[in-house]
């Protein structure tokens, strides 16, 4: 077998997969720069490391099942007005999701909510975080399914594995008496262990109306704004802007 072959049959054997796969062009690149011994090594190092590191936020990006792919540079500060860039900005530490805060996204249909949403998991997925997206729909089914199966439980816990949580949509639809009861589950076991963002069209005093009972509204509320920051969005929907103007 070829030298060639064998080194890179042994970097397959170590799980340096990038560095095997591309080891002719980086000898190439080495031999061409004229570089020494210990740079190469480095060079291969840091090639490797970088490949990982892309791959494990393409794998994350995956895994965050976002509807679509939302950037917030791709977000209209001079239009949405009711926020600023600088107050998304100062999120992008991720201090919230270390200290388990939340983040609270309130407004009409149509201003930005997960827009802003979206765009900030996918910045915290490029910090290395472990984001999860689901409309408030789809986790009052996941949640659903689980407790008729008796796995409820097993279900919030493979949720938190995840850094952050994003529930889209939460209030535009009124709950089932079992839901409230899966959702308050779900809500207190992320209570300071896991961060939220949340977006909702309605405000927090009107929660009940979609809850039906205030005993239940009152403490997943008070569980969400406990260690949370709040964003009132405002002005006309970017959808309906956009008809009008086609």
């Amino acid at each position: 077998m070829p030298i060639f072959e064998q080194v890179t049959k042994k970097y397959r054997s170590l799980r340096f997969n990038n560095i095997a796969n591309t080891l002719g062009e980086l000898i190439k690149k080495a031999e061409g720069a004229e570089i020494s011994y210990l740079q190469f090594s480095e060079m291969l190092v840091d090639y490797e490391l970088e490949q990982r590191d892309q791959n494990r936020v393409q794998f994350n990006l995956r895994r965050a099942k976002f509807p679509q792919n939302k950037r917030l540079d791709e977000f209209d500060f001079k239009v949405q007005t009711t926020i600023t860039k600088k107050q998304i900005g100062q999120l992008l530490d991720f201090t919230f999701i270390d200290n388990r805060e939340n983040l609270v996204f309130i407004g009409p249909p149509g201003v930005g909510k997960t827009h802003l949403a979206i765009g900030v998991g996918n910045k915290a997925i490029e910090s290395g975080y472990k984001v999860f997206f689901t409309s408030a729909l789809e986790l009052i089914e996941i949640l659903e399914l689980a407790e008729l199966k008796g796995e409820l439980k097993t279900k919030i816990n493979t949720l938190l594995k995840h850094d952050l949580l994003i529930i889209d949509e939460l209030g535009y639809l009124p709950m089932t008496k079992q839901s409230m009861y899966n959702m308050f589950q779900f809500v207190n076991a992320c209570y300071e262990y896991r961060s939220l963002i949340i977006t909702t069209n309605k405000d927090f005093a009107n929660w009940a109306d979609f809850f039906h009972e205030d005993n239940v509204a009152v403490p997943i509320v008070d569980r969400l704004i406990h260690h949370s920051k709040l964003f009132l969005l405002g002005g006309d929907s970017y959808r309906l802007r956009a008809k009008s103007s086609a």
